[in-house]
């Protein structure tokens, strides 16, 4: 089974976002398998998860923008700052009141510095955070720039306030609880989380492992896979003369022309028959787009060789068909 493409999973909480990828490795048989934005084990919701040929775009997208719904519980803060730590605080939260939470609120959007948790998969001097954290190492954790567009507050019943969230790459909604938990001087965590969008990708649209199986088992495995270009909307699209896909596809530059690019450092490039070639990089130096991913053609079914005749493999009666 040729697999390329993506597919819009909705991770359980309780899961890592490795143990989807080792599930759908089973279940496809292809090893080719990675995804875009981690997951911790206690969030649920939108895992875009790359099959194929499909892994090579990952980069490409993991700058989109994010959407979450979290519960954040006032009161309590944790050391990895989620229900599963180690309380490190306890703070009655009853003199807190909705206006003083939305004034909290507005005050973390915009471009701000966020410090991510110590119980993190980031690395210091080629350790994983959590390890150091483990080992009760003390680090400097030097906090990082991000930005959230959209923060809202969608309901209060003390001590539980649920927020949604839009935000760039990088932040850590654990960090945004217990940042909003201090400011409100009575500490808190993150109780739940889930990821309602990453990109084009919803929440509504996802689907679960066990409708993977099933459509494997009903042979309709393909229809739940986009195109692995879907993710790229946002590229600039540029169409390949003949001689511009060979070169292309020998990993020669092209040259820009007309078609060089006012906003965009990468563009999309198809064949004259629509097919999704390459990513090509822009050289403002020397107006030429240079191939930075370039896909090989889908390996033929087995026993097939190119030819116009449509038969099945076995039964083509084409004499100058070399599968005759």
């Amino acid at each position: 089974m040729t697999v390329d493409g993506i597919l819009n999973i909705n991770k359980p909480e309780g899961q890592t976002s490795f143990s989807i990828i080792a599930s759908l490795r089973k279940l496809t048989g292809e090893k080719r398998i990675g995804h875009a934005g981690t997951l911790d084990p206690l969030a649920s919701g939108v895992l875009p998860v790359c099959l194929g040929r499909a892994t090579r775009i990952i980069r490409f997208f993991l700058d989109v923008q994010k959407t979450y719904s979290a519960e954040i519980e006032l009161g309590i803060a944790t050391d990895t700052y989620d229900r599963e730590g180690k309380i490190v605080e306890q703070i009655d939260p009853g003199n807190v009141i909705e206006d003083e939470i939305r004034a909290v609120l507005n005050s973390f959007k915009g471009v701000v510095l966020q410090t991510p948790p110590l119980y993190s998969a980031l690395k210091y001097q080629g350790r994983r955070y959590y390890e150091l954290a483990r080992a009760g190492k003390q680090i400097e954790i030097k906090p990082r720039t991000i930005e959230i567009s959209q923060l809202y507050l969608l309901s209060w019943e003390m001590p539980v306030l649920k927020i949604e969230v839009e935000c760039s790459k990088g932040t850590y909604i654990r960090s945004l609880a217990n940042d909003i938990g201090k400011a409100l001087k009575c500490g808190g965590h993150l109780k739940s989380l889930v990821r309602t969008k990453y990109g084009s990708y919803d929440i509504g649209s996802a689907i679960s492992l066990a409708d993977v199986e099933a459509a494997i088992k009903d042979d309709a495995f393909a229809v739940l896979l986009d195109p692995f270009d879907s993710p790229l909307y946002n590229l600039q699209t540029l169409l390949l003369s003949g001689e511009e896909e060979a070169d292309v596809r020998y990993g020669r530059s092209i040259f820009a022309g007309a078609a060089a690019p006012v906003n965009y450092r990468y563009c999309r490039a198809y064949s004259m028959s629509g097919e999704f070639i390459a990513v090509l990089e822009f050289i403002p130096e020397s107006n030429m787009w240079h191939p930075d991913v370039v896909f090989a053609p889908p390996p033929q079914q087995k026993g097939c060789d190119p030819c116009e005749c449509t038969a099945e493999c076995g039964d083509c009666r084409n004499q100058d068909c070399s599968r005759s």
